[in-house]
């Protein structure tokens, strides 16, 4: 592993415990030459998931891609990266539980809108804004008022 910070390969591990319900390892680094620290998060590797968009273009699964999406949907709220990973790591496990080879992006983001729903209701409605390319304002202030409806009980 290279260190950010001078790029020697010459760095060992002084911690590593498991995360994510043992579906990863987390591993604390030290670079021998430089004595900076970092992190680094080993995990399994969804291979051959092939992620099949609206149009029909099919593309290779791609973690950060979600990771992402996520993220963004998260800003400036009151939710820990370890929550957004954690969260991730749940709906990547439901991908490898269905042992299909090809995922509709409709799948994805479903499961994205349930576990959003669950943590931020802010977050839910930034991430349902793209996801469900709402139309107009009325189809915007029509889930608005379906959440409003709900109370905030967003059980599933």
């Amino acid at each position: 592993m290279k260190c950010p910070n001078c790029l020697s390969d010459n760095t060992k591990v002084i911690d590593s415990r498991d995360v994510d319900d043992f579906k990863a390892v987390r591993r604390r680094r030290e670079c021998e030459k430089c004595k900076s620290r970092f992190t680094t998060y080993e995990r399994v590797e969804l291979t051959n998931l092939l992620v099949v968009k609206k149009d029909g273009r099919r593309e290779v699964y791609d973690r950060n891609k979600l990771e992402s999406g996520i993220f963004k949907s998260c800003e400036k709220r009151a939710i820990s990266r370890e929550q957004i990973e954690r969260t991730v790591s749940d709906i990547e496990s439901k991908l490898q539980s269905t042992c299909d080879t090809e995922i509709k992006s409709k799948k994805i983001g479903e499961l994205v809108i349930r576990a959003l729903k669950k943590i931020d209701k802010v977050a839910y409605i930034r991430f349902a804004s793209v996801y469900k390319s709402f139309d107009d304002l009325q189809s915007f202030e029509e889930e608005l008022q379906t959440l409003k409806k709900k109370k905030y009980s967003f059980k599933d």
